[in-house]
């Protein structure tokens, strides 16, 4: 499939890049793309949560009242979860939420979430460009020239660039990552994905079944 390239500044150029079917025609695995998402997101969370047990909490363990002839159940700590301030029953300890896919499905995810960005006319080609500085006002240029600026957008360098970055990382919702930093939540999450000429050889390539 052909798509047509624009310039920066949002008109097209007349030329076409031809789309590789193994990576961008494919027909989307819904379920690949769900467990790829799933991981990254996972991954992500610290799992720092804890909650005091009883044996955690500071407080007498002298016994507060007697055992029997009170007329109500037994009670050998003020540290006891019946209480108010006792410990938690069974709270949540740290740990770890980290799980492993393979790198085919991984691969496979990522082709299908680009499938769909295809198959939804979510997807452009520009040609390469560079700004001389990190400048803000560069980037929301270019976003509003190639008719951006109300959408979530996900731009794929070939290579990290840190003035482009630096350019972008105070704009909501426009997030800058080089072929190597892809992932499938990011590309699901965007609407709609920018490719530059180089970095969608360097995809072909990568992903290439």
């Amino acid at each position: 499939m052909e798509v047509a390239v624009f310039d920066i500044n949002g008109k097209e150029t007349g030329r076409t890049v031809q789309l590789d079917e193994s990576v961008f025609g494919i027909e989307p695995n819904d379920h690949a793309i769900y467990l790829d998402v799933k991981q990254y997101l996972a991954n992500n969370r610290q799992g720092t949560h804890k909650a005091k047990e009883r044996g955690e909490i500071k407080g007498s363990t002298k016994k507060i009242k007697k055992q029997k002839g009170t007329g109500g159940a037994r009670a050998g700590s003020i540290k006891s979860p019946l209480f108010r301030g006792g410990g938690r029953v069974f709270g949540p300890r740290p740990h770890s939420y980290r799980f492993k896919l393979n790198q085919k499905l991984k691969r496979l995810a990522r082709k299908s979430a680009l499938s769909y960005k295809v198959k939804n006319d979510e997807l452009k080609v520009v040609q390469d460009f560079q700004f001389e500085a990190p400048k803000t006002k560069s980037m929301v240029s270019l976003r509003e020239k190639l008719s951006l600026a109300n959408k979530k957008t996900l731009v794929i360098l070939p290579e990290p660039n840190k003035v482009l970055y630096l350019s972008s990382r105070n704009l909501k919702g426009f997030d800058v990552v080089s072929v190597s930093e892809l992932n499938t939540y990011r590309i699901m999450n965007a609407k709609t994905v920018v490719l530059t000429e180089q970095s969608l050889g360097k995809l072909e390539e990568l992903f290439k079944s």
